[in-house]
Order: structure tokens, then C-alpha cells, then sequence
């Protein structure tokens, strides 16, 4: 406070001198330049230049400061550029859940234009485009996304892969998703997409390769991995003979459905479905015996219902021995309904009727079954007991018209 007085006071008596100088003597200048004079007093003269220096800094600071200005305009063109995309991008994107392709495709592009990550908007544009069937424009989408945002090259190859494949451009898809391999090899979503291809392509070798990748990275739940292995073996093994020229011999043909079967993985060969397909491919070679043996040694190593029942419709090189060896299971396996009904046909195929009827009886006893009821009913007819026939099927009518809706019946009438 009291520097302030201070100041004020200095202020002041310097106002007073210079304006007791001023009254005294005013002075005089004179400008002249070319024709052009100017007269005025020193004291003018000097608040004169003294005002053109206050303006000029005055102007100055002010030019300085603009940097400042635009700097902040710059910020807010950018911020509402931003307000606009985000705009663009949410009504684009609604339209597009909607099923509004082309006002989406539009929406979604312009946004793309102000937004700072376009890759998003290219890439749902290019969806949008692929709905309206406009592949043209759906590539140059893609590319556009590609060249904006040139990291996110495993994104844009995915969605394309999705667009080709959705096309049916199987070989551009598969060169694709092969490219997306080296970029993103343990990608899951491009293995699940690589084997989509491979089916449709109905390339099992090459699905056979992918196989144990998409089961290492658990790519595919476990029932649909198994189908999958199913489905891509089964395949296989019929490849093996039906690709074979048509003048193959039986012998050749043997050599090339062994060889596929050996190359089967561990657990596959153990497949009861496997199995089965690959026995029935021996029998359609004549080679029954031959899948007798195999299906045998299949069966001690791993049990399994369904191949045991396979195995008595099989007409094995000698059916005494095939009888004995189904029946060394017996000991360890006396409740199974399944073996009881092999050993029943394998019975019949000895001509030892009676054995059969007991071991068909014991079967059904353990299990009712449709399969066992006609192999009984069909023996006990043959040997002249049609009216046990009859009454076994009236017993288990069940068993026989399976699925049959409860509806109301009339009472029994007594015979006359």
C-alpha cells in the first residue's frame, strides 16, 4: 500500500514537471519530407510517438496471442468433427442392425472420413456394402480400411475371408485365411474359419493336418471336435478306394484302405463309428475275414457294446473259432446284452438253434430290444414255434411299434 502511494506521488510530480515545461516552452518541430511538411510542438510530438509505441505493442502482443487461438480452434474443429463421427457412427450402426444396408453403408463411410479410428466404420461400411451385394464397393471398403489403419491388417483379412466365404469364393477365401495363418498362427477364430473351407472344399487331408491344431488351441468344443474327427476320417477311408482308378484291383484296393487305416491317429482307430466304417469297407472287398481279425483284436484292447455287436454279424474265416473266442468274453462280460445277442447269431451261423434261442432269451431278458425280439421271433418261426413267435411279439409289442401315442382302446372281447 504505501509503495503504491509512492508511486502515485512520483507519478504526479513528474506530471507536474513536465507540465510546468510544457507551459514554459512548448517548443517546435518541423517534419518535411518531398513536399509534404508536418509542424507540431516537441510535446505533442512526444505523446504522439509515445501512443504509436503503446498501439504497436499493443498489436504485437495481440498477434503473438493468436497462436494461442487457433491452437484452441484447431482443437475445436477436431472435437466437433469427433461429435459428428460418433453421430454418424451410432445412427450408421443402428441402421445396419436394422437391416437398413444402403443408408448404413452411407452413414457409416461419411463417419469414417472425420473419424479418428475409421478402421471400425470402414469395416461395418463394408459389411453393409457385402448385404446390397455390391462387391465392389465392399472391396474398396476393405481396402480403405487396410490402407487407414495398416496395423489391423489380421482384422481386415478376417473380415474379408468372412465376405469371400460368405460369397462362396472358396479358393480366394482359402488363399486368404492361408496368408492369415503366417500373420495370426494361433489365431482360433481363422483355424475355425481354415476348416469351414476345408469341408466345403471336401479337402480331408489337408483338415486332417488342422485337426490336432484346432484341438491343441480348443478351438471347437469337445462333442463338435469329435464329429469333426468322425466325419473327416469316415471320409478318408472312403476317398482311399473311391479315388482309385476304376481297373484297381481288390488287392490294390485292400493295400490303399490299410495303409489310410494305419495312418489314423491312436484314438481314432478306436472310434466305434471309425470302426464300423472301416469293416464295412473291408466287407465290400470281400475281406471279410479280414475285418473279423481286426475288429477282434480291437474289441480285447478296448470294450465296446456297439463293436461287439458288429462282430456277430460278421462271417469270419471259421465261424467255430469266432463262436469261441465271443464266447472266452463271457467270463468278464456275462450281463452284457450285446454280447449274449452276437453269441446268439454266431450260434446259428454253428447251426446250434438251441444255444441260440437261450442266448436271444437271456439278451432280452438283460435288455429289451427290437434287434434281439426279431432275431428270436425270426429263429423260433423258422423252427415251427409260430405260436411262441406270436406270443413273444404280443408280450413286447412295445419293443416292435415303438412310439406309438397313447390313445383310449376298447376292452378286450372274450373268445367264444
Amino acid at each position: 500500500m504505501k509503495i503504491l502511494f509512492l508511486l502515485l506521488l512520483v507519478i504526479l510530480g513528474a506530471g507536474a514537471f513536465v507540465g510546468e515545461l510544457m507551459i514554459k516552452d512548448s517548443g517546435y518541430v518541423l517534419i518535411a519530407y518531398n513536399q509534404t511538411t508536418i509542424e507540431t510542438s516537441l510535446w505533442v510530438l512526444l505523446v504522439a510517438l509515445l501512443i504509436i509505441f503503446i498501439a504497436t505493442h499493443w498489436i504485437v502482443n495481440l498477434l503473438t496471442r493468436t497462436q494461442l487461438p487457433t491452437a484452441k480452434l484447431k482443437a475445436w474443429k477436431d472435437h466437433r468433427n469427433q461429435r459428428i463421427s460418433r453421430r454418424k457412427t451410432l445412427k450408421g450402426l443402428t441402421s445396419l442392425s436394422e437391416g437398413n444396408w444402403a443408408q448404413a453403408q452411407k452413414q457409416l463411410a461419411q463417419a469414417a472420413e472425420r473419424s479418428d479410428l475409421p478402421l471400425i466404420n470402414y469395416l461395418a461400411a463394408a459389411r453393409a456394402a457385402h448385404e446390397q451385394n455390391n462387391e465392389q464397393a465392399t472391396d474398396d471398403l476393405l481396402q480403405k480400411a487396410r490402407s487407414t489403419t495398416p496395423e489391423a491388417e489380421v482384422t481386415v483379412a478376417i473380415s474379408q475371408a468372412e465376405i469371400q466365404l460368405s460369397r462362396g469364393q472358396l479358393e480366394p477365401c482359402l488363399a486368404t485365411l492361408l496368408r492369415l495363418r503366417t500373420l495370426a498362427p494361433k489365431n482360433t477364430y481363422v483355424m475355425k474359419l481354415l476348416k469351414d473351407i476345408y469341408v466345403r472344399l471336401n479337402d480331408w487331408q489337408a483338415l486332417s493336418k488342422l485337426l490336432p491344431l484346432l484341438q491343441k488351441h480348443q478351438a471347437l468344443k469337445g462333442e463338435e471336435l469329435e464329429e469333426l474327427n468322425r466325419q473327416c476320417y469316415s471320409q478318408l477311408l472312403d476317398d482311399s478306394l473311391n479315388k482309385l482308378p476304376i481297373e484297381t484291383s481288390d488287392d490294390d484296393r485292400l493295400k490303399a484302405l490299410g495303409k489310410t487305416w494305419q495312418d489314423l491317429p491312436n484314438e481314432q482307430s478306436r472310434d466305434s463309428d471309425l470302426v464300423q466304417r472301416y469293416t464295412e469297407l473291408l466287407v465290400s472287398l470281400g475281406a471279410e475275414s479280414r475285418a473279423e481279425q481286426n475288429l477282434r483284436d480291437l474289441i480285447k484292447r478296448n470294450w465296446n457294446e456297439k463293436l461287439v455287436n458288429l462282430y456277430g454279424r460278421l462271417n469270419g474265416e471259421n465261424t467255430k473259432k469266432q463262436l469261441d473266442n465271443a464266447r472266452s468274453w463271457l467270463k468278464s462280460h456275462e450281463e452284457s446284452p450285446a454280447l449274449l445277442l452276437t453269441l446268439g447269431r454266431l450260434s446259428m451261423r454253428n447251426q446250434h438253434w438251441g444255444q441260440a434261442v437261450k442266448y436271444f432269451e437271456q439278451s432280452l431278458e438283460i435288455e429289451p430290444c427290437s434287434e434281439t425280439l426279431a432275431e428270436l421271433a425270426r429263429l423260433l418261426r423258422h423252427l415251427g414255434d409260430n405260436e411262441r413267435a406270436q406270443q413273444l411279439l404280443q408280450q413286447n409289442l412295445n419293443l416292435v411299434a415303438s412310439g406309438l401315442p397313447e390313445l383310449p382302446m376298447p376292452e378286450e372281447q372274450a373268445s367264444a
